[in-house]
């Protein structure tokens, strides 16, 4: 019994090890990404302070404009009072636009683009996976020829034309599904924004009031965004899965067990497609950092209020803090989605060796 406590205990501290060392190597990333966009952002041709200014380009109010954002001094000192800021106090800074923080601003904005993503990439996973298995267990039948067919098309098919014949069809002319914003317009302002996220703030007025009317709203104007969101990662993720389905298939150890007398579905279920996952969670968490920074396209054609308009404007308008905090936000994401993704391998395929034991 004493074994097994100081075992756990001990694959506890090497866990927590694993995490720190992987936290610590996410600083240097963190940083060389705010470094380079920094960089970049003050290669740009032309003079924030011109487009601040508007339409009365003043030199005194170019000057003005230049003490108030600190853009009269030298390049290095502004990265170092960026970096001080955001490394020791977590500040983001100041929207030169609005004059609102940057946190703020994201804040409102982010959940909208957050649960869109979650949502798409639930069901790009959901469907893909199972679909790759089936192609890959019927090889060569009508099925595996269908669904890769499938699969080939919403590869191809561009996001923004997908999104029009979707509204064109499930919302003018059948009118299942709404084709814009978040949530019916009379029901926005008394929605209470507990998170920001819809789904979950509307759920939880329905538990605690027994009023289903926001969860139902909020779940149908999901709907159309989140499927033309989901088609081109469900298409990768059923022709990954397939891909490596067929690999394992192909491999000894399956003939082993099928020797052994296991049944078939035992043999797919248990052994072949826990093996083919891990690839395919590899993909799966790239589309997910894929979705969450190209989601512009399906949030405009949507009227969807999250970041992608507002990054946009903000690209256009030179505004540097909204940028890098938009970065760095999603730098974050990325660097979480690819820790979740190796504790994942870790399950999966014992083979693969993440803390070392003494």
């Amino acid at each position: 019994m004493s074994e097994k406590i100081e075992s756990s205990t001990e694959t506890t501290t090497d866990f927590l090890k694993f995490a720190i060392k992987r936290i610590l190597r996410a600083i240097p990333v963190l940083i060389g990404v705010a470094t380079i966009v920094f960089i970049l952002f003050r290669l740009l041709p032309g003079d924030v302070a011109n487009t601040l200014a508007g339409k009365d380009p003043r030199p005194e109010k170019l000057e003005l404009i230049r003490q108030k954002w600190g853009l009269d001094k030298p390049a290095w000192e502004q990265y170092l009072i960026f970096m001080q800021k955001l490394l020791f106090e977590f500040d983001l800074g100041i929207s030169m636009i609005s004059s609102t923080p940057v946190a703020y601003e994201l804040g409102i904005r982010f959940p909208a683009t957050i649960e869109l993503t979650l949502v798409s990439i639930l069901l790009a996973t959901i469907a893909g996976i199972p679909i790759g298995i089936l192609s890959a267990y019927k090889q060569h039948s009508r099925i595996d020829y269908l669904t890769m067919i499938i699969a080939l098309l919403g590869v191809s098919m561009p996001i923004y034309w997908l999104g029009l014949m979707l509204q064109s069809v499930f919302f003018n002319n059948l009118g299942w599904f709404e084709a814009t914003h978040r949530i019916d317009s009379h029901l926005s302002a008394s929605l209470p924004k507990y998170t920001n996220f819809y789904l979950i703030d509307s759920f939880v007025v329905g538990i605690m009031e027994g009023n289903w009317e926001y969860f139902l709203s909020a779940t149908n104007h999901l709907v159309l965004p989140s499927l033309a969101l989901a088609t081109i990662p469900l298409a990768v993720i059923a022709r990954m899965m397939r891909s490596s389905m067929l690999e394992e298939l192909g491999k000894d150890y399956v003939r082993t067990a099928r020797s052994k007398g296991l049944k078939e579905r035992l043999v797919i279920v248990k052994h072949v497609t826990k093996n083919a996952m891990i690839p395919t969670i590899t993909v799966i968490g790239l589309n997910f950092g894929a979705l969450l920074a190209g989601a512009v396209l399906t949030e405009t054609i949507f009227s969807w209020p999250g970041v992608g308009g507002y990054i946009w404007n903000s690209i256009q308008d030179r505004d540097f803090p909204v940028i890098m905090g938009f970065v760095m936000i999603s730098a974050f994401i990325f660097v979480v989605t690819n820790m979740a993704t190796d504790i994942i391998y870790a399950y999966l395929d014992p083979r693969v060796r993440y803390f070392k034991r003494d």
